[in-house]
């Protein structure tokens, strides 16, 4: 029997982490609901993301996230998928510390590249150079990715529902915890 969620678990992390194919797994088990911040701003905006890169740039997108995010989060608690660049934001990151547990889903470096690659809906690795630019984004991400309240490594021969699985292992340890606590009689 799993605990009772009662604080939004927000995955962040690099395009190609598993944010999203991990999150709804995640809500499923939990019974929660599961939200992608990127799928939100494209069903608002009625565009792709890069359509909205293309058309209004990325400073435009940045507000629209933020907007999109604290929706979220003012909303049923469950687990929510945010886009690669929504963490460093600091008004997002204090946004999500209010209602949420922040868990950084960090991926090595070849296997974001073998994800990403193939896929022209990235729009930041749209460059002369894409693995370069992926390399970059990385270096300049992680330490502020390190902020977030977890740290949950991710393993390349694992499957969505084995990361599901370690990661609510996972949740269920932590000092920062998204779980009611269990009563004395209650068996975990």
């Amino acid at each position: 029997m799993r605990r009772r969620l009662i604080r939004h678990i927000v995955l962040v992390g690099m395009m190609g982490a598993g944010k999203t194919a991990i999150g709804g797994e995640l809500a499923r088990r939990l019974g929660v609901p599961f939200r992608d911040s990127d799928a939100e701003i494209e069903t608002a905006a009625a565009m792709t993301i890069t359509e909205i890169f293309a058309r209004d740039g990325e400073a435009f997108f940045r507000a629209r996230e933020a907007e999109v995010l604290g929706r979220l989060l003012a909303g049923p608690v469950g687990v929510i998928s945010t886009g690669g660049g929504a963490f460093m934001q600091e008004g997002n990151r204090k946004a999500i510390g209010r209602t949420g547990v922040s868990v950084w889903l960090d991926c090595d470096m070849e296997l974001l590249w073998q994800r990403v690659r193939q896929r022209p809906t990235r729009p930041l690795l749209q460059t002369a150079d894409p693995k370069g630019t992926l390399i970059r984004l990385m270096a300049e991400r992680a330490p502020v990715y390190a902020l977030a309240d977890l740290r949950f490594a991710a393993q390349a021969g694992d499957s969505v529902e084995a990361s599901a699985g370690r990661l609510l292992d996972t949740l269920e340890n932590a000092p920062v915890c998204p779980f009611a606590p269990l009563s004395k009689d209650h068996p975990r």
